[in-house]
């Protein structure tokens, strides 16, 4: 037996998403099913939706930064209760027996994960669906805790924005005294400037355009450096340990690189692709200079990061809006126009005829 839940949906790479009717599965003995309350937009909905990376199947329902309140669990969970507020990020679930799995790295399982929406249940077989929609199943094991404090739209963006700048600034250890650079102020630049400021660093933003100077100080930035302006450039010569970049299409990275220090990286975070121009690789040789890339974060290292952000009063910086008006906000999305993670009020749904 399934559910019928209101969602919007695409359903070719050139419609309008609309309102559709959702078959979501009957729970099993390990679910949790969430009334989704809040759900965020992240420029890879846009990118699914569009078939931007050739691998979408339509219908599709996209969102995965939800979070919501537990209206049913099974019979065998026993992490959640009723009533409970909840997230669901990026995943739904992995193999859970591979080498990635076991150092909870879900997100790199080498039998493929199973993405929130536009992926597969390994159960069922059935395309998973995502958070654009009244309701969501999810076995409990993928389920995350949310801080009593944090607000909820607020809290939305960090199942996806938030972890995934989180991730890299764990993985290489910033603490006390790393000097961290982030290229790019959007949805995912925006939470590497608070986080990394939370995390005791010294925070530097690199950005192509004048003016973001007040912003990205009020978000934790200590100095703001034109990436366009070589004198800017050269005064931070050879000053960063780690640079977290946001930005999510082709660009030049040699800048970059002789502003890491000896020994430091350079982490992808928003371009998935070639690289144009090619790397110099001179400045990797001659100052053990790495460049990386990065992915979310599995279950426990994002529950880690919602705590982390619940002691330190962390949320994105949003604009809420009603499911109705997603299209103009991808094309808003599209123009850099958000400051800077859309959020859709998901009551808005129940404005909706039913389908």
């Amino acid at each position: 037996m399934t559910t019928a839940v209101r969602a919007y949906a695409a359903h070719s790479p050139t419609s309008p998403l609309g309102l559709f009717k959702l078959d979501r599965r009957s729970p099993r003995a390990d679910d949790v099913v969430i009334e989704i309350l809040y759900c965020g937009v992240c420029h890879s909905d846009l990118h699914s939706v569009r078939n931007d990376w050739g691998n979408a199947t339509y219908p599709l329902v996209p969102g995965h930064e939800i979070v919501g309140r537990v209206v049913e669990v099974g019979a065998e969970v026993t992490r959640f209760k009723t009533g409970d507020r909840v997230g669901v990020g990026c995943l739904v679930d992995s193999c859970r027996q591979c080498s990635a799995c076991g150092k909870g790295w879900e997100q790199y399982c080498e039998s493929g994960r199973v993405d929130t929406y536009n992926s597969v249940d390994r159960l069922d077989g059935r395309p998973t669906q995502g958070g654009y929609s009244e309701k969501i199943i999810v076995s409990d094991a993928f389920v995350l805790k949310l801080p009593d404090k944090l607000d909820l739209a607020g809290t939305a963006p960090l199942l996806c924005a938030g972890i995934t700048t989180y991730s890299p600034l764990r993985h290489w250890k910033v603490g006390p005294g790393s000097k961290v650079a982030v290229v790019g102020l959007g949805g995912l630049g925006h939470m590497a400037l608070k986080l990394a400021r939370a995390m005791g660093a010294e925070v530097t933003l690199f950005t192509r355009s004048p003016g973001k100077e007040a912003d990205a100080r009020r978000l934790g930035a200590h100095r703001v450096v034109l990436s366009t302006d070589e004198t800017q450039l050269d005064g931070v010569a050879g000053r960063f340990d780690l640079i977290i970049d946001t930005v999510p299409y082709v660009h030049d990275l040699n800048p970059y690189l002789p502003t890491l220090a000896t020994g430091g990286t350079l982490v992808l975070v928003g371009y998935l692709g070639p690289l144009d121009p090619a790397l110099n690789s001179a400045p990797l040789v001659l100052g053990r200079k790495a460049v990386a890339g990065s992915l979310i974060g599995g279950i426990a290292e994002t529950q880690e990061m919602l705590d982390f952000c619940g002691l330190h009063g962390i949320t994105s910086d949003t604009e809420t809006i009603a499911i109705q008006d997603i299209n103009e906000a991808y094309e808003r999305l599209l123009r850099s126009d958000v400051k800077y993670r859309f959020v859709i009020d998901m009551a808005s749904l129940k404005q909706e005829a039913t389908v």
